[in-house]
């Protein structure tokens, strides 16, 4: 079980940093990849005029990269509502205390100081995460390091309503992405809010623009000055792209000055682009065919409203709501 918030074109970062951990595990487990638009809310909920839009986005780049939803249940949050529920009953077995200890609660307030987060919602939201994960009675949950306490949480949440309740939810492990954190063009984690990205949708000559002006060393100011790759953000995507041979060239050339920076980039922006082609081109045909895209999304939140209808008449059971109406 894994999701994301719909905030428009997906960029290299997911790519890299959750969508390739997908890809893998829809070959090897039943996935659910869910548009987390309630989670959207938490800190943007004066903000909605998008996000109808921005799921459309999200999801075609979902596909595009290899997500397949005949392998991997693709659906909406909200279009769920037994989730809403789920999280309603957790709310009321789970400690204040609990969740104000989530390491991202103060974080994210610190970071986003101009936004009012004053609210239930963003205080309550890893009670609603624990809902999605626990709906689907999900053994595994990739995500990034950052998360892993929202992991952590969830499985304490599912220990407590089964002391309470009766063996109702497995304990999910967290299953960490496959890539490191990805750096954006200015060196610091990629993010569109940064404007650092390169994005899925970008065409190849935007791509290799972008790739070509990344924060490299900053000891290389001048062709002749030598470097340190541990310290080149680039390299990061070097890491990822190119084959050993020329990791082993890049990180002498950049240690003697033998090469400049810019013909260094230039391998890993053409080892990049073997990646990005295909997945523009699928991009630019589901672009063309929005409506196999929504198709796809109808199916998998019809599927997953089934399997949800299902667990929520067992959580009503233990609990004792609903009084078999």
């Amino acid at each position: 079980m894994s999701g994301m918030r719909p905030t428009g074109r997906l960029h290299l970062g997911h790519l890299l940093g959750t969508l390739r951990t997908w890809q893998r595990l829809q070959q090897e487990a039943e996935c659910f990849f869910f548009v987390a638009d309630w989670h959207a809310l938490t800190t943007d909920y004066d903000r909605t005029s998008g996000v109808s839009t921005n799921v459309l986005e999200m999801v075609t780049d979902w596909l595009a990269s290899g997500i397949d939803p005949e392998r991997a249940t693709i659906f909406l949050q909200s279009g769920v509502a037994e989730h809403a529920e789920l999280h309603l009953l957790l709310s009321m077995v789970t400690p204040i205390g609990w969740l104000e200890r989530v390491p991202t609660y103060k974080e994210m307030q610190q970071q986003l100081s101009e936004r009012d987060l004053s609210t239930y919602g963003f205080l309550g939201y890893p009670v609603l995460q624990a809902a999605d994960i626990l709906m689907y009675r999900a053994t595994a949950v990739p995500v990034g390091a950052d998360q892993v306490p929202h992991v952590e949480l969830t499985r304490d949440i599912a220990r407590r309503f089964n002391h309470l309740f009766g063996e109702t939810f497995p304990e999910p492990e967290a299953v960490l992405a496959d890539a490191a954190r990805v750096p954006g063009l200015d060196g610091r984690k990629m993010s569109k809010s940064l404007n650092n990205a390169v994005f899925l949708a970008d065409d190849a000559e935007e791509v290799k623009a972008r790739l070509s002006r990344m924060m490299t060393d900053p000891r290389r100011a001048r062709r002749r000055d030598p470097g340190d790759p541990a310290d080149c953000p680039a390299y990061t995507l070097h890491r990822v792209y190119c084959t050993p041979e020329e990791l082993t060239w890049a990180a002498e050339g950049c240690r003697t000055a033998g090469i400049g920076c810019l013909e260094c980039k230039h391998v890993m922006i053409a080892r990049a682009e073997e990646e990005l082609a295909p997945i523009r081109e699928r991009r630019a045909a589901l672009a063309a065919r929005p409506d196999d895209v929504r198709d796809a999304l109808v199916t998998g939140t019809r599927r997953a409203r089934e399997l949800a209808r299902a667990t929520m008449e067992v959580v009503r059971e233990k609990v004792g709501v609903g009084g078999g109406i």
